[in-house]
């Protein structure tokens, strides 16, 4: 049975559905969007990727006054609550999520966690290269993580093209990698679980090259946790279509 993967809509999207359909893997990719149809959708999806763009509203975490101290224009309050209203059913449902920069920063806002609104004026750079070309910075993993599990190595170089980062970590959730400057570069949940896939990251895994394993090796371990959920799905509406025979 082909995987069904959701993708929120953003400026980039296709970089994203290529980045899986390009695994040789058996699956569909769809568009998720605010509009286009109700998140109960996510029920149906093998896994979801909350997907890079505009920076999460501020007033999403008690921060609405961060809008004119930052000069924050680049906002989308009504993708912001489709895709908290999405996580909340992928969550419910147990289905694989990955986040990817924004992605990760709206996980973190879902689960009662604030951002960093712009990273220069708070002293960090070198987190954009202030173009449309990501920067690169090296990368450091914490040796107990999901993560580390993932990518087998505890050092690497990753692209970054993002102003805001997570601040206050969310609850429940762990930081589990961090830039050379202390960016948090990574998060999943304390407690894991061997049935639910939880993984946030800040960097681009679908802008860089598969070879590198912060992106290849990332990809893997998503789409794994997929087929395993598809096929725990399936059995489970098989055994339901069976008893109720």
């Amino acid at each position: 049975m082909p995987l069904t993967i959701g993708i929120t809509d953003c400026k980039k999207w296709s970089n994203y559905e290529q980045w899986i359909k390009n695994s040789g893997e058996d699956v569909a990719v769809v568009l998720l969007k605010a509009g286009e149809g109700e998140t109960s959708f996510v029920s149906h999806c093998d896994g979801i990727i909350l997907s890079g763009g505009e920076d999460v509203h501020p007033e999403l975490y008690a921060k609405p006054d961060y809008i004119t101290e930052y000069n924050l224009t680049d906002i989308n309050l009504e993708r912001d609550r489709f895709e908290l209203a999405a996580l909340k059913e992928a969550e419910e449902c147990k289905i694989p999520v990955l986040g990817i920069c924004r992605g990760l920063q709206i996980a973190n806002v879902y689960h009662k966690g604030t951002l960093i609104p712009d990273m220069a004026q708070s002293g960090k750079q070198g987190h954009s290269d202030g173009s449309k070309n990501d920067a690169t910075h090296g990368v450091e993993l914490t040796e107990d993580s999901r993560l580390h599990q993932i990518i087998g190595i505890g050092k690497g170089q990753v692209n970054s093209h993002h102003h805001q980062a997570a601040d206050v970590i969310g609850k429940g959730l762990v930081a589990t990698a961090f830039s050379d400057d202390g960016v948090v570069e990574a998060i999943e949940k304390v407690k894991k679980h061997d049935d639910e896939f939880f993984l946030l990251v800040q960097w681009h895994p679908e802008r860089m090259d598969t070879s590198n394993l912060f992106s290849g090796k990332l990809r893997d371990a998503f789409l794994k946790a997929c087929e395993d959920y598809n096929k725990y799905s399936g059995l489970n509406q098989s055994i339901s279509t069976t008893s109720s025979i």
